[in-house]
């Protein structure tokens, strides 16, 4: 058994542990540094709850260090009985009156707040992208510009960008926590919520509801770019021509490999509204392979040999016959060229 110095010192190691964990994290993957309108709506009620909570805190230990000094045990008193408050109608409606008042104060702003960031009454003039989520990625179908693209997804900075969000399969949720707060993503049903981003730059986003094996791993990016560069990508993705031919024989050789093994029929490149598996059409722009690894062609061998190992439960593997060492190496080739735009990740806020 511990003594009280040894309980002291584990209780402090414990404390300070915990404090500098607090301060571990991403400036673009938490919802304490708000770069967005959903962000701040959610951070303001963070901020309310807790010192509410803070609040009732104190006054519960106050109270409780009053009764431990005041009424305890006294030599010579071990008979004493203080005096009794059961059925004190006074302190009876005070502790009744202040959780209820203490809860309105909190349901209120809440309650806003949800229909706030639920309202979709200025969708019509603006930006429109239907979601779709998969085990374990995202897809992104722009409405009305014959854009789908997969795991980034590119907004104008200072804009209001709709999402109607609709699960193919298990029920995901979206959550961009530098952004907004999450919304369920539903089989059956759809769900439209809105996120404005105030900065340019990459925010990352998580599936927040446990869809299966890889749901830890079902991360994507919210790039956000100037209005002039959006209009730019949005340019750039709507004049991809899938039918293009390589432009070298590696290349051209990773095409043919690509057509061969039936990729398109799950895979789209342009505005194909193929989604069983991921758009690729710009596949080399991104950051990211499969959402969680750095995109080099390395990497992307690996997930060509063998994809399980890298998500496990994903729909890939097995889908196509074993590819060798050099026909992966030309798939990756064809794959990793797929860039149709000088607007991507790496170049969004600089």
């Amino acid at each position: 058994m511990l003594g009280w110095m040894g309980k002291f010192r584990a209780l402090f190691l414990l404390s300070s542990l915990a404090l500098v964990l607090s301060g571990c994290g991403k400036e673009n993957l938490t919802a304490l540094v708000p770069k967005g309108y959903g962000a701040e709506s959610s951070l303001d009620l963070i901020i309310l709850t807790t010192v509410i909570m803070l609040f009732v805190f104190a006054v519960v230990m106050v109270i409780y260090v009053i009764a431990l000094v005041r009424f305890r045990k006294k030599k010579g008193q071990e008979d004493y009985i203080p005096k009794q408050v059961e059925g004190n109608h006074t302190l009876e409606t005070i502790w009744t009156v202040i959780p209820i008042l203490l809860l309105i104060i909190i349901a209120v702003p809440t309650v806003i707040a949800t229909f706030d960031l639920a309202d979709d009454a200025g969708a019509e003039d603006a930006i429109n992208v239907n979601v779709t989520g998969n085990q374990y990625w995202w897809h992104f179908d722009y409405a009305g510009e014959e854009i789908q693209t997969s795991q980034d997804l590119y907004i104008p900075v200072g804009e209001r960008v709709y999402l109607n969000m609709l699960s193919s399969d298990v029920i995901h949720s979206l959550w961009v926590p530098s952004l907004s707060g999450k919304m369920d993503v539903n089989p059956e049903n759809e769900n439209t919520m809105y996120i404005e981003a105030y900065e340019e730059g990459v925010y990352w986003g998580k599936c927040a509801e446990f869809c299966g094996p890889s749901h830890s791993l079902m991360d994507f990016k919210v790039v956000v770019v100037s209005p002039e560069e959006y209009e730019e990508w949005v340019a750039d993705m709507q004049n991809v021509d899938p039918e293009e031919p390589a432009d070298s024989e590696i290349v051209e050789d990773g095409q043919q490999l690509f057509e061969e093994n039936n990729c398109m029929a799950c895979h789209a490149i342009g505005s194909s509204p193929v989604a069983t598996g991921p758009n690729l059409t710009n596949f080399g722009d991104r950051s990211r392979l499969a959402g969680i690894e750095d995109l080099s062609k390395d990497n992307l061998v690996k997930w060509l040999k063998n994809p399980e190992l890298i998500k496990p439960g994903n729909k890939m593997t097995g889908k196509y016959p074993t590819l060798s060492d050099e026909d992966a190496d030309k798939l990756a080739d064809y794959l990793l060229q797929l860039q149709p735009s000088d607007i991507t990740p790496d170049s969004a806020g600089n």
